[in-house]
């Protein structure tokens, strides 16, 4: 873990602020081939021929476990290898031209030597259908979501009896609670409060309801990717307008970046020291400030146990927390954000503690999906016997981490054979099935057909100064596309690609 740091005046702010590294160690973590490149003379993509995977149906159709198909926004069948090459080939041209790209884990300098080992990010090619109902429903509790959060991270006695099961078993959310456990002892107080959040949720099949997945407070990353993607797709739909029949404006606009970086620079503000900067702590690359005031942290780093290899990291977090500093998110934000305390949420009467307005309490109920911990024997047992109806989710960020199908059932006979308190480090969660469509994916220069889910994302700003809020805001989306076979999620893990949203 380290710290890059800017003034908010300086120019280079926003991108400081949002060039920190991903979520996971890995970009390319895939089976997809590396695409063969020529360059000739005139053009620096001449010669270029995009390679073209035919659609695959991982499942048989009668074997599909994810969820029924639905049609594509688009006639797959219409369009023919030839426009499909000339589209792929504008999407790479795009991306460079306009910065949807990372860096190439598969290239040594990349990110050591700038602009050197890019490659295009992981897209869809077009995108995804998505109820407009159950859009500006994910919309309209955004602003609820952020209220709800800031108003459970000042219950400091709910947060530690919440999680006092988990630290017993779980190291990384013990040291965690421990800091938290010092700023209650001093009676530290954050009059300005920062969120930068994202609640995540899936569209299921059965039931037709929008469910959400988690709710992210510390890391919540791709605001400025997903808006790039956005802009992509409606460059598309607007050259091959004739040719697809789709209208660019039932793509919803996408302000995640401008959203982020307007409240980092509200929060730099409300703390009302010109001379201050803005620190960004992020992953590898120590780099060392000294003699200047701190106005805001923002964590894109500090979510796993990785970040920490030894004490002077959790000795730094306990400074950061100690300080006047405004911290997104603050000790108390990040455990508002563990998966404990999302499943402690959805037990009864619990919403209630936090809000008063019932409309607003239902419609937030509305989004849960079940969640249980695994001291519910009844729920325990029907996981066993139906493992494929269930995750089982540990206290971790940053994708890879769940259990799901037989793995369910084999770690919890385990755990039951073992008689340990480990069980209190999961909590399981109601398996959602969403509906599985043809898409189009793009990794490495490869176009590949498959058959796909998708996961919305929607961002949220919040800055509160004492009894004044500042911000709060439904900030823009991340649309999130992978396989139907696979389980994991995770951009940057290699399981998805970024995706935007078709209004239907």
């Amino acid at each position: 873990m380290s710290v890059a740091h800017s003034s908010i005046l300086d120019p280079s702010f926003c991108a400081t602020a949002f060039t920190a590294k991903a979520k996971t160690s890995s970009f390319f973590n895939t089976h997809w081939k590396k695409p063969v490149i020529s360059t000739g003379k005139d053009s620096f993509f001449a010669g270029f021929s995009p390679k073209i995977e035919k659609l695959k149906c991982w499942r048989a159709a009668g074997e599909m476990e994810i969820g029924s198909a639905k049609n594509p926004i688009v006639d797959f069948h219409g369009i023919d290898d030839g426009l499909l090459k000339k589209m792929v080939y504008d999407a790479l041209v795009w991306s460079s031209l306009h910065g949807l790209v990372v860096g190439d884990r598969n290239s040594q300098r990349s990110g050591q030597v700038p602009g050197v080992g890019m490659v295009h990010a992981p897209v869809a090619l077009l995108p995804m259908p998505f109820p407009e109902s159950h859009w500006k429903q994910a919309c309209e509790v955004a602003p609820i979501f952020n209220e709800l959060f800031d108003r459970v991270s000042l219950d400091g006695k709910f947060l530690q009896d919440s999680l006092s099961r988990t630290k017993k078993v779980d190291a990384f959310t013990s040291r965690l609670l421990d800091i938290h456990s010092k700023m209650l002892e001093l009676n530290k107080k954050e009059d300005i409060r920062l969120g930068l959040h994202r609640s995540d949720y899936m569209l299921d099949e059965k039931t037709k309801l929008l469910l959400q997945i988690e709710f992210n407070t510390i890391s919540s990353s791709f605001p400025g990717l997903g808006r790039l993607v956005t802009d992509l797709h409606r460059t598309l739909l607007n050259d091959y307008a004739e040719d697809l029949g789709l209208d660019s404006k039932r793509i919803p606009g996408n302000t995640a970046v401008g959203h982020f970086a307007e409240a980092l620079a509200k929060a730099w503000t409300e703390y009302n020291n010109p001379r201050a900067v803005v620190m960004v702590v992020v992953q590898n690359e120590e780099r060392n400030i000294d003699g200047q005031a701190v106005a805001v942290v923002y964590f894109r780093a500090g979510y796993t146990p990785n970040d920490y290899p030894s004490e002077s990291e959790w000795r730094a977090r306990l400074l950061m927390e100690q300080s006047s500093a405004i911290k997104c998110p603050s000790i108390s934000y990040h455990l508002a954000g563990t998966k404990k305390i999302q499943q402690e949420l959805a037990k009864p009467n619990v919403l209630e503690r936090f809000l008063e307005n019932k409309e607003d309490i239902a419609k937030l109920r509305k989004c849960f999906a079940g969640l249980w911990s695994l001291d519910d024997s009844d729920i325990t047992r029907k996981a066993i016997e139906n493992p494929e109806l269930f995750v089982m989710k540990p206290q971790r960020e940053g994708g890879g981490n769940n259990i799901y199908g037989d793995d369910v059932k084999e770690t919890l006979l385990r755990l039951q054979k073992d008689g340990s308190e480990e069980d209190a480090a999961y909590i399981l969660m109601q398996r959602i099935f969403p509906t599985v469509t043809p898409t189009f994916l793009m990794r490495d220069g490869i176009c590949h057909k498959d058959h796909a889910i998708s996961e919305l994302g929607v961002y949220g700003t919040y800055l509160r100064n004492k009894e004044r809020v500042i911000i709060n805001d439904q900030s823009g989306y991340l649309m999130r596309t992978k396989i139907s076979s696979s389980n994991e999620g995770g951009v940057a893990a290699g399981f998805a690609v970024l995706d935007s949203i078709y209004l239907t």
